[in-house]
C-alpha cells in the first residue's frame, strides 16, 4: 500500500491558478507535488530522473507541447512507460477520451476539479504504481531459470498466492516488468471476480469504503468457496509463451473490459484487463463463458 508522504506527483499545467489549487489539495492530503508549467519542462524533468515520480497529473491542452504528446513520449520511454498518467481535461466527449486512452491515459480527471474525485483518482493511480514497484522488486528476486521451463500447470486459491505466482511466471517472459502487470491482473481477477463472485459494482463500493481486502478474506473463508481454485497452464512454443487461466466461477461478459469504455474512464478501477491487453500481452482471448482466458506473449527474437 502506498504512503502519500512517499509519493512524488508531477503536476503539468500551464494555468497558474490550477497549479495553485492542485498544490493545495495534494499537500493537504500528504503528497509531495512538483510542478511544470509546460510540456517541454515536464519531459525534461521526467527524462532527467525517470525514477523520481510516482504519478503524473497532466493537462491535456497546453500551448507548446500538449498533454497527449508528453504522454506518447512517456509511453515510448522504457523507464517512464509504466508511470501512471492522469489526464486532466475539460474535453469529455467520447472521441476525446478514446484518443487519450489510445495514447496511454488510463486515468482521467475532469475540469473544473472536484476535490474528492481528484484525491480518489490520484490515490488509485499512486496505489497501482506502488503495487507495480513492489512486483518489480520481487521480480528481481525471481527465478531466471524459469526461462528453461517449457510446460507446467499451477493452481492457487488466494490473492497473495496469485501475486506470488505472477511474479514467478513473469520471469519466464522476455519483458518481465510488462508481463507481471498483466499476469497479476488476470490472476487476481480469477480469484475475486471468478471464484468469489465479486461484481464490478460491488468492488466500486468496497474501494470507496476501503473494505475490499476484508470482503475478499470473508468470502475466501465461506464453506462454498473452500474448494475453489484457479488453474494456470504455462506453455512455451517456438515463437510465443502462452498462459491459460481458468477459474471456478460462472464467467462474465468480458467484451466491455477489453478496452476502456469512455463511460468508465473516470472510475477508479476497471481498467486492468485493457491495460494487460495493451501493455503485457500480444493477444488476450477469453474462451466460452469467460471463466477461461488465454494470454500470449511473443517470444524474443
Amino acid at each position: 500500500m502506498f504512503d502519500p508522504s512517499d509519493t512524488q506527483v508531477l503536476v503539468v499545467d500551464d494555468s497558474a491558478l490550477d497549479r495553485a489549487l492542485l498544490k493545495l489539495h495534494l499537500t493537504n492530503d500528504g503528497y509531495h507535488p512538483d510542478f511544470a508549467s509546460n510540456g517541454t519542462d515536464a519531459l525534461a524533468m521526467l527524462e532527467k530522473n525517470p525514477e523520481r515520480f510516482d504519478v503524473v497529473l497532466l493537462d491535456r491542452r497546453m500551448p507548446d507541447v500538449d498533454g497527449l504528446t508528453v504522454l506518447a513520449r512517456m509511453k515510448e520511454h522504457p523507464r517512464l512507460r509504466m508511470i501512471p498518467v492522469i489526464l486532466q481535461t475539460a474535453a469529455t466527449e467520447p472521441k476525446d477520451v478514446i484518443e487519450g486512452i489510445r495514447t496511454g491515459a488510463w486515468y482521467y480527471l475532469t475540469k473544473p476539479y472536484d476535490s474528492q474525485m481528484l484525491l480518489s483518482v490520484v490515490r488509485a493511480a499512486a496505489n497501482d504504481y506502488a503495487e507495480f514497484k513492489e512486483l518489480r522488486t520481487r521480480l528481481r528476486q525471481g527465478l531466471k531459470t524459469l526461462r528453461l521451463m517449457n510446460n507446467a500447470t499451477f493452481s492457487f486459491r488466494t490473492v497473495t498466492e496469485g501475486r506470488d505466482l505472477a511474479t514467478i511466471l513473469a520471469n519466464a517472459c522476455p519483458d518481465p516488468d510488462a508481463a507481471v502487470v498483466g499476469l497479476t491482473e488476470l490472476l487476481l481477477n480469477a480469484v475475486e471476480h471468478g471464484n468469489l463472485g465479486i461484481t464490478y459494482e460491488e468492488k466500486s463500493a468496497m474501494q470507496d469504503k476501503d473494505e475490499w481486502q476484508r470482503e475478499v478474506d470473508r468470502r475466501l473463508a465461506l464453506p462454498e468457496n473452500g474448494g475453489k481454485r484457479v488453474e494456470i497452464r504455462f506453455d512455451r512454443e517456438p515463437n510465443a509463451i502462452r498462459f491459460t487461466i481458468r477459474d471456478a466461477g460462472h464467467g462474465f461478459d468480458w467484451t466491455p473490459f477489453l478496452d476502456i469504455d469512455p463511460s468508465r474512464a473516470f472510475d477508479t478501477h476497471g481498467r486492468g484487463i485493457a491495460m494487460a491487453r495493451r501493455l503485457s500481452f500480444s493477444s488476450l482471448d477469453y474462451v466460452g463463458s469467460g471463466n477461461e482466458v488465454v494470454a500470449t506473449v511473443r517470444a524474443a527474437t
